[in-house]
């Protein structure tokens, strides 16, 4: 089977009532972006970082996968479908998506913060905290203080490597619901090899080369358009 890496960014969890700070000019859910997102907020005040994180998790929960995270699991019939997606969400996993890859970390996960390779899934029994909600005092088995699986501002991305090793196997190389200016995540674009099908979605779709076939529609609308294009192919 041919090869589909999909890019997702904030557009493709907004019609599951996910917001993100770009929808309200620098604030998240009422706070200031560079308080809860960036690695000097989290020095600055842990306690509101861990308030904030427990906040979206508790949304994410009431949250289900929307129409266009259900078509890209029915793509995987056609195709090997990875997906490498922006968002900190689980919609992706929930609706069925076999190959996941987060570049700005995952919501439903905290890691030690002195041994970062010890990564927890919530709810957890090896931690303190057994529930959902972490706080500055929240420890794992091993006496490690823990903090948001979240790559903040101002923090390396490290997932970004593999990202672009996936991208540049693409037979088909899709973007959704980005406004294709969140680097490094942006850069995915161009790491897709010379030849391959790409194809963007997304509402108010950004300047793009004239190669990528946009699609002018929200994610849900879109994806269904895009399925029909490439299973009758």
């Amino acid at each position: 089977m041919k090869n589909l890496v999909i890019s997702t960014g904030a557009g493709m969890s907004a019609e599951s009532g996910i917001t993100t700070f770009r929808d309200a000019g620098g604030l998240w859910e009422n706070y200031k972006v560079m308080d809860v997102a960036s690695d000097e907020g989290f020095a600055r005040n842990p306690a509101l970082i861990h308030k904030f994180y427990n906040e979206r998790r508790l949304q994410l929960i009431d949250a289900q996968p929307n129409a266009a995270h259900r078509g890209l699991v029915e793509l995987e019939k056609y195709f090997n479908v990875n997906v490498i997606t922006q968002n900190v969400d689980d919609l992706h996993e929930r609706a069925g998506s076999k190959n996941v890859l987060h570049l700005h970390g995952e919501l439903m996960k905290v890691r030690s913060m002195t041994h970062p390779e010890r990564i927890y899934t919530l709810p957890c029994d090896q931690l303190s905290d057994k529930g959902l909600e972490t706080s500055v005092d929240t420890v794992d088995t091993y006496g490690d203080h823990v903090r948001p699986h979240i790559v903040f501002f101002g923090e390396a991305v490290p997932n970004f490597e593999p990202a672009c090793r996936i991208a540049s196997k693409a037979d088909v190389f899709v973007v959704i619901g980005t406004t294709l200016v969140v680097y490094p995540a942006a850069a995915l674009l161009q790491y897709a090899p010379p030849g391959a099908e790409v194809y963007y979605i997304d509402p108010k779709p950004a300047a793009v080369p004239s190669y990528v076939h946009v699609i002018a529609k929200k994610a849900t609308e879109g994806v269904a358009e895009l399925i029909d294009i490439l299973t009758k192919k």
